[in-house]
């Protein structure tokens, strides 16, 4: 079995030190605990970036070469074609850079692969692979797709392997130049506006009643006071206050 782990050349928000994000490690240790011959790859302008990833199992990665502007799915996607891995693991996203979590999915998309995503732990059983996808609140769901398959690594998944500095030394990084670079990445079309607060919602206005009656019963509720003030109340006198109050604002 070959995997290709995806590795991104992540960075501390604080210190800016280059480092493996966790779930990276993860996956390289799902590989590992699959028996797959596995290899890194990443495509950025800095190979030695995914150095700390070969201290946590991998002994040789692949670097393709390219500008930090430049869109990396048409390059990756053609090393993972060439490639011919039964399964590609990939964390859910970088860290400290400009990460959108997108890429595992553009791949998916680009070279029609199935896709596994947040998995807590992966098997391989009956030519087909099984992940238990990590849902909200603890829950679990199983999924299975037949190879070849891409993954993204869930955090709650196993803990990575130990860091090995010698390891890390030792593994090889192969670098390449992709013919075509890829294209610049196009600008966000997006737009600026200044922040306006939303409009309170009026929850004892008629949701049926016309406009002219919730405009009163808006204009009601910004004139009044807020309620009343009891000084001293009795018990009984007290409920009944709190009660009309809930019954006024629609909570019974």
């Amino acid at each position: 079995m070959k995997a290709i782990i995806l590795l991104s050349a992540a960075q501390d928000a604080s210190t800016g030190r280059v480092l493996t994000p966790r779930v990276e490690a993860q996956a390289i240790r799902i590989a590992a605990e699959l028996g797959a011959d596995m290899r890194g790859l990443h495509a950025g302008p800095v190979p030695e970036a995914i150095r700390p990833a070969l201290g946590h199992g991998l002994t040789a990665a692949s670097v393709i070469a390219m500008p930090q502007i430049a869109d990396p799915v048409a390059a990756l996607a053609d090393a993972i074609a060439a490639g011919k891995p039964d399964i590609v693991l990939s964390g859910r996203r970088s860290e400290g850079a400009s990460e959108t979590g997108l890429l595992p999915y553009m791949l998916a998309e680009r070279l029609g692969w199935p896709l596994l995503a947040d998995a807590a732990a992966l098997t391989y059983a009956d030519g087909a692979f099984v992940a238990d996808q990590a849902l909200p609140k603890g829950l679990r769901r199983r999924i299975r797709a037949s190879g070849p398959v891409i993954v993204t690594v869930h955090p709650a998944a196993p803990a990575p392997l130990p860091y090995a500095y010698g390891q890390a030394r030792a593994g090889t990084i192969d670098i390449t130049t992709p013919r075509i670079e890829g294209q610049p990445r196009a600008a966000p079309d997006v737009e600026e506006r200044p922040h306006r607060p939303r409009a309170r919602i009026m929850r004892h206005a008629a949701a049926g009643g016309t406009a002219a009656e919730r405009l009163r019963a808006a204009t009601e509720m910004a004139a009044s006071t807020g309620g009343e003030c009891l000084v001293g109340p009795g018990p009984d006198l007290a409920a009944r206050a709190i009660l009309a109050h809930l019954r006024r604002i629609g909570a019974l």
